[in-house]
């Protein structure tokens, strides 16, 4: 009889450590179930209100449109010159993410794969930069693009952005090197390839995964970017999309064309939302490759 309310009790304890393990898991993928729901509804929701006119918008917010009204991606894309906007961000965010890349590898390989007299000092320093706010960088960035005369200029904006967004990049890439066997190195010194040769031409195509991870990554990143935009960009000409948004938000308020301000949202968003449908599973592998190998 002791042995069976022994037995009870051990059962009744492990089935009350499952519930208590498996109640914060459900409470967690309820929350996220949600939250996903939510996102998805106000995408579909912005995107179906761009189709309509104005009068159906105020009449129900809730309703179909009637037919697909496409003036208000024509106001928004020439008369509100986001398609300048698109440009300029496409331009600006395709260059300066494969400077970042460009930069970025290499110095992730070396500080991987080199054994030098402090390493580990120059890997914390730039894992450091992460910890730095970017508004703690504006005057000194400010002063410094004035003085090379890049205020105003795409370009300063640019190298701000591989500036800023190279310790979480060099960071994410060192954990892809890392992973890499080491015999393919040697293998390739065997054959009398140079440390450079050995680098481009094996190494990287190996952690081809990770870098196309860290250009996606990237990219979302500095498309949605607005305070190096605001603070270094004066003329219209060379807004971005972000700022294009943002003075798009203003006059539409003011003229309550509501769903030109929709038809803005999604020109913004589609670049980002397109390429996350399409790169997510890569983006996924990339992201974990390097936990599943480390």
């Amino acid at each position: 009889m002791e042995r069976n309310l022994e037995t009870r009790e051990s059962a009744g304890g492990l089935l009350a450590r499952r519930l208590a393990a498996a109640v914060p898991s459900g409470v967690a993928n309820l929350f996220l179930a949600l939250w996903i729901a939510f996102t998805l509804f106000t995408i579909a929701w912005v995107l179906i209100s761009s189709f309509k006119t104005n009068r159906e918008l105020f009449e129900s917010v809730w309703s179909l449109p009637r037919g697909l009204n496409v003036q208000s991606y024509v106001k928004a894309w020439r008369i509100s010159k986001m398609g300048n906007y698109f440009l300029n961000s496409l331009l600006l965010i395709t260059f300066s993410t494969a400077g970042i890349v460009f930069v970025a590898a290499p110095a992730a390989y070396v500080l991987a794969r080199v054994a030098f007299r402090g390493r580990q000092l120059v890997t914390n320093i730039f894992v450091s930069g992460m910890s730095i706010p970017q508004v703690l960088l504006l005057v000194p960035v400010f002063m410094l693009l004035r003085r090379f005369l890049l205020l105003d200029n795409l370009i300063g904006v640019g190298l701000v952005y591989v500036a800023v967004n190279l310790p979480f990049t060099i960071f994410m890439l060192i954990s892809f090197f890392i992973t890499l066997p080491v015999e393919l190195e040697e293998a390739s010194a065997i054959d009398g390839a140079s440390p450079v040769r050995t680098f481009l031409t094996v190494m990287l195509p190996l952690a081809g995964p990770g870098i196309i991870t860290a250009f996606i990554i990237n990219f979302i990143w500095n498309w949605k970017e607005y305070f190096w935009p605001l603070v270094l960009i004066s003329s219209d000409s060379k807004k971005t999309v972000s700022l294009g948004l943002y003075g798009l938000q203003g006059s539409m308020q003011y003229s309550a064309d509501w769903v030109g301000l929709f038809a803005g949202c999604v020109i913004v968003m589609l670049p980002t939302l397109l390429l996350f449908a399409v790169m997510s599973k890569r983006i996924i592998s990339g992201m974990t490759i390097g936990a599943l190998k480390g």
